[in-house]
């Protein structure tokens, strides 16, 4: 049997009007084409012509047809779904559902994989359980792959996937030896980009507020920052990326250098409690100190004032995430694996 060839779902057959399911024929019929075409499309082969593929496609929404997963993942090996494992959050996962940066890699990866017929599958791993379990989900063709988000730069997980020949896809530059695809950002650029605007605004008593000191991109954009203002005095402290650690660092701050008039906070909820507590101290933003925040996620636009910051494209970060993984499991990848990386851009708002 043809893996694609058992229809299901309730209402299939009304479109052929014979009150079964659709078949392949019927597609092949619609579409004027062979059933053997109709095949390699619903299976996702890549060799097909496009105006063929949507000729296919319009077919199988015009006849209602739906293939039988099961049977096509015999034939396939796939099972039309990828894990999208974030490793690290630690036991409080609800703080990883507050910070605007997962969210925006969740709807960029589901976004980009709607269209492909696959969907994610959400796993964390926080412990070396947790991580056995997750090799041993795609091992056992759970998924076909796995996306990646880790909050730490020792995490053992990409070498794990790696070492089990997985197909993975990291956000983040991975440790070096560990053979993975990545995306990133040019980090350290985003840090000079917001040296230099607090710079162009005339501030010169400048401060940072880093995120912790293991996770690799925090230490690019503080030094960054730092290299933009050679020559010049930069105090930091260091947070934890949310809006409390923001506050608390902005605080511990003040206490040392109630002269400041500039700071870079390395991402946005840091960067959105600095202004809380500024403005619990009579300071006015942007007059008397100027705040610059880092990703441009929707605590940008919620904050008061509304934050300048470093935009990091996270949705087109996982989008590209997705076509590196499905390039990775249809077996069209390069040997070597890829890395893209992506620039940042600074983005002009009310606090500096």
């Amino acid at each position: 049997m043809d893996a694609a060839s058992t229809a299901t779902g309730a209402g299939a057959g009304t479109a052929t009007g014979t009150g079964t399911a659709p078949t392949l024929e019927d597609v092949a019929r619609a579409a004027g084409v062979s059933r053997a075409t109709v095949s390699r499309v619903v299976n996702g082969v890549r060799n097909v012509d496009p105006a063929i593929q949507q000729a296919v496609q319009r077919a199988v929404a015009a006849t209602g047809y739906v293939p039988n997963r099961a049977a096509r993942s015999l034939v396939t090996r796939r099972s039309g779904a990828v894990a999208l494992v974030v490793s690290g959050a630690g036991a409080d996962t609800g703080r990883v559902f507050q910070d605007p940066f997962f969210g925006r890699v969740v709807s960029g990866v589901v976004r980009a994989l709607r269209p492909r017929g696959v969907h994610p599958v959400l796993l964390f791993a926080d412990g070396e359980a947790d991580r056995a379990q997750v090799v041993a989900y795609l091992t056992q063709g759970g998924g076909d792959g796995a996306l990646l988000v880790t909050t730490d730069g020792r995490d053992p997980l990409p070498g794990m996937l790696a070492r089990a020949g997985l197909p993975a896809v990291l956000f983040a530059r991975p440790a070096p030896g560990v053979p993975l695809d990545w995306v990133d950002l040019r980090h350290r650029e985003g840090g000079a980009l917001a040296a230099r605007h607090l710079l162009a605004r005339g501030c010169r008593r400048l401060a940072a507020i880093g995120g912790p000191a293991d996770v690799p991109a925090s230490r690019d954009r503080v030094a960054g920052f730092r290299d933009e203002l050679a020559g010049t005095a930069v105090r930091v402290a260091e947070a934890d990326f949310t809006l409390d650690g923001g506050e608390q660092a902005m605080r511990a701050l003040l206490a040392e250098h109630p002269d400041l008039d500039g700071v870079f906070a390395a991402n946005d909820l840091m960067a959105q409690g600095a202004c809380l507590v500024l403005r619990e101290h009579g300071r006015r933003i942007p007059e008397d100190v100027a705040v610059v925040g880092f990703d441009d996620s929707g605590a940008a636009v919620a904050a008061r004032p509304r934050l300048t910051t470093v935009r990091q494209p996270v949705e087109e970060m996982a989008a590209e995430m997705v076509r590196l993984l499905l390039d990775r499991v249809a077996g069209t990848a390069p040997t070597d694996p890829a890395a893209v990386l992506f620039d940042p851009e600074l983005v002009v708002r009310d606090s500096a």
